[in-house]
């Protein structure tokens, strides 16, 4: 089911999104229809399985009060919503997740604009190593993220376009989906 990665690996893993409006969470899978286990963190209606760190940047914040969804703006509750949701991402291969994980944590989704990106490259591209590491061979990923090619290099191609899930007219993440848990990776623009 896993590899021999820690929580404190895990945790310094994330702190790739020190610097972003990032949520980080992975849930247990409880559904054939995995966009329902996606609704689950969307909603914070589960927990890592683990016990592990997630992100929640909204978590006291006002708004999630009003709406436990914030900031996204819908999540599927049924098969038929789940059939919707699933047209708005595209698979992506895994030898191209480590680069989307790494630009989901560069504010601006676009490494040409971040000061010293070579320099921080190694670190960040080691804690999206250790975040990939958590999810097994097999595993599906999927994004919202428009991209070119069958072996898109996030750090070639900058985003350009989504399709957001959230209140902000720019959101971009990961989903990655295996037998036993489902994680979201979502950075958020409210600019």
């Amino acid at each position: 089911m896993t590899t021999a990665l820690t929580a404190e690996e895990w945790a310094d893993a994330l702190e790739l999104y020190q610097y972003s409006y990032a949520s980080v969470a992975v849930v247990r899978r409880e559904h054939a229809e995995w966009w329902l286990d996606a609704a689950a963190v969307m909603f914070r209606r589960a927990s890592d399985p683990r016990g592990w760190l997630s992100l929640d940047p909204d978590e006291d914040e006002p708004e999630r009060r009003e709406d436990p969804l914030f900031p996204f703006t819908q999540a599927p509750r049924t098969l038929a919503e789940a059939a919707r949701f699933r047209s708005r991402v595209r698979e992506l291969p895994r030898s191209s997740v480590p680069s989307l994980l790494v630009l989901l944590g560069v504010p601006g989704l676009d490494v040409t604009r971040a000061p010293d990106f070579d320099g921080d490259r190694p670190g960040m591209e080691r804690r999206a190593r250790l975040l990939l590491s958590r999810f097994t061979d097999g595993t599906r990923f999927y994004s919202n993220v428009g991209w070119e090619g069958d072996q898109p290099d996030f750090y070639e191609q900058p985003v350009r376009q989504t399709y957001p899930f959230s209140r902000y007219g720019w959101d971009a993440g990961l989903i990655a989906v295996n037998d036993s848990e489902l994680a979201l990776l979502w950075h958020f623009d409210p600019t």
